[in-house]
């Protein structure tokens, strides 16, 4: 039977805040989150967290901020009572942390709480009780403490809902490190149950708190990222495709200084790996998008850790080019930096007195040779040691591969397999001006052994040379067609709204996929011709996989992609293969022109191409100095 009809009604304030508790209160970290947004707004430069049983029983974060004025502290408690907005044009250039004026009174619902507080200039500090209302002083330094009392007492079937006391803890640690990243001059520490657990000290320069809040190794396993023009603004350092991990536990990514998840921005930085990562690995980053407040929409989860752009399409590509510029220049030309020196990644500059990252007063720097410096580095460092430069006439002489991979008649299986090789010897050099060193053997027809300043380097010339042909094809079939195959007979199908909408919105871009997509009728589409290369497959689910991509990215990200795919193919088939028997020469010649080529660290399927061994691991594998 239907249910008994209920009068509408204004439900009271205190369960209007108990739904906006749960709204915004998942567990302890979330309140650990507001709280701290409120002490970054008030601009503290010290802020500590103290928890109790993963804090269940008590947070109290003290910061040493600007305080609030005594006539404040009651109204503070009340719903959307907030000194950040006042009108709806502030609402859509929100520069603060917090906006919404909910947060403590949605916590007072749920928990026991105090506010101390003592405003700048003020004779005295004031405490006030959340439960009573109470107001009476008490002496403290200026700034505010929050305490948090007995979270989800008065909704006691929450916590049935938290984990334990270790992995509440945990979660909030990550926020209060979230935070710490967001703002190296804010110095934070987490107490527990008594005990000093983490603390991370306002930093000089932003790579002492990446070093500090994440690890070393994040720090020499990364490249600085820096993309400046027009509306976006894109720094941090993004991990090199060797620093991948099975999990996404250290991706972090800031719109205007505030942690967020947003699709379009991980789709942007998957994209930009596309080329570099081997199977299912998830990159390491730690990225900074500095945006018009006007041109972003802070305002679309309860939480804030959603956003909205305007644009979508551009952030999307400023994003994707600054992480594969980062990533384009080829390890091997950083001259194998040692491991107990790695080179700074951002400019030493201390940080003024109330900088953050998302301040423009911060100066970051990507590395001192960009992408494109690599095309001219060897003739200039032969120039400037007085040899004759390198031309392509002394490079690895392979042509690439353009319609047909079919092998020359009557040679042996392994000489078969490859193009033809011309290579010159390359011309006297300084060997130690060579990163992957000087050409020794060939170990079992598969890799290059090379001697470098470093010590021993190992090169697995298939997929060296791979990525190399993959790379000049890019260059040279950039911007054209992929050829297509007519179908004899059109494969229709029955197509969705949003199908249809997506052929018609896309029926320039989809000739350039080798494909041809048209209206049957007003809910059939017909497939009519193909890309050659995938005649054989089946025409509607390809063409059902491309109008879903092209309804939620880019399409020129989507064309780009498919031709990619189409060239590693083709370069996989092009490159030198295993056990193919090369002169010194010929090796000499695949590395340098390794050092020369984008990407060249890892095969076009994210595999490593080479490994260098140093004279002290090698010392260590026969225990010399023992």
């Amino acid at each position: 039977p239907p249910a008994e009809r209920r009068p509408i009604r204004e439900l009271p304030d205190e369960l209007i805040s108990q739904i906006a508790a749960g709204e915004m209160v998942e567990r302890p970290a979330s309140v650990v989150r507001e709280l701290l947004d409120n002490a970054l707004d008030a601009g503290a430069r010290q802020i500590t967290v103290r928890l109790a049983s993963g804090g269940v029983r008590l947070i109290s974060v003290e910061d040493d901020g600007a305080g609030i004025p005594r006539e404040e502290l009651t109204v503070a408690l009340r719903r959307h009572a907030t000194s950040k907005i006042a009108s709806l044009s502030d609402l859509e250039t929100v520069g603060t942390m917090g906006f919404r004026g909910e947060a403590l009174a949605a916590i007072n619902a749920i928990a026991e709480l105090s506010i101390l507080s003592r405003f700048t200039g003020a004779d005295s500090a004031f405490v006030l009780d959340g439960g009573t209302g109470e107001l009476r002083p008490v002496a403290r330094s200026v700034g505010t403490t929050v305490e948090v009392r007995e979270l989800f007492f008065a909704t006691p079937a929450r916590r049935k809902f938290l984990k334990t006391d270790a992995t509440e803890l945990a979660h909030c640690i990550e926020a209060v490190r979230r935070h710490a990243l967001a703002r190296p001059e804010v110095g934070f520490s987490v107490w527990h149950d008594g005990k000093l657990v983490e603390q991370w000290r306002a930093a000089t320069t932003p790579e002492q708190r990446l070093a500090d809040a994440l690890s070393d190794d994040f720090v020499s396993q990364s490249v600085a990222v820096l993309r400046e023009g027009g509306p976006v603004r894109v720094i941090g350092r993004a991990g090199i495709p060797d620093a991948a991990r099975s999990r996404n536990d250290q991706q972090f990514f800031y719109v205007n200084g505030r942690f967020v998840r947003d699709k379009v921005l991980s789709h942007a930085v998957r994209s930009a790996y596309e080329d570099v990562l081997h199977g299912q690995r998830q990159p390491v980053y730690v990225l900074y998008l500095e945006i018009d407040p006007a041109r972003v929409d802070v305002n679309v989860h309860p939480t804030k850790i959603e956003v909205r752009f305007r644009d979508g399409r551009e952030v999307h590509q400023a994003v994707r080019h600054a992480i594969e510029d980062a990533l384009a220049a080829p390890r091997a030309g950083d001259a194998v930096a040692s491991t107990d020196a790695p080179q700074p990644f951002f400019k030493q500059t201390p940080l003024p007195p109330s900088a953050s990252w998302s301040q423009p007063a911060i100066p970051f720097q990507a590395r001192e040779r960009g992408a494109g410096d690599f095309e001219a580095m060897w003739p200039r460092r032969s120039e400037e040691q007085g040899h004759a430069p390198v031309t392509a006439s002394s490079q690895w002489q392979t042509e690439a591969p353009a319609m047909s991979f079919r092998a020359p008649v009557g040679l042996p299986d392994d000489e078969a397999q490859a193009p033809a090789l011309a290579p010159t010897p390359a011309p006297v050099m300084n060997e130690d001006a060579w990163p992957l060193g000087r050409a020794l053997a060939q170990l079992q027809g598969i890799y290059i052994l090379a001697e470098n300043s470093q010590g021993l380097v190992i090169v697995d010339m298939h997929a060296a040379h791979e990525r190399i042909v993959y790379e000049r094809l890019k260059t040279q079939l950039d911007g054209a067609a992929i050829t297509s195959q007519p179908l004899l007979i059109p494969a229709t199908f029955a197509a969705t709204p949003q199908e249809v909408a997506t052929a018609e919105a896309c029926a320039e871009v989809l000739p350039t996929l080798g494909l041809e997509i048209t209206p049957f009728s007003a809910r059939t589409l017909a497939v009519r011709a193909v890309p050659g290369t995938l005649a054989d497959g089946d025409p509607v689910e390809l063409a059902r996989s491309v109008l879903a991509e092209l309804g939620q990215h880019d399409a020129s990200t989507v064309v780009q992609r498919a031709q990619n795919e189409l060239l590693s193919t083709m370069a996989c088939h092009g490159a030198v293969r295993a056990n193919r028997k090369l002169t010194i020469d010929e090796m000499n010649a695949l590395l340098r022109q390794m050092e020369a080529t984008e990407r060249s660290d890892q095969c076009n399927h994210g595999r490593p191409t080479w490994r260098q061994l140093s004279i002290r691991e090698l010392d260590s594998l026969f225990m010399r100095g023992r």
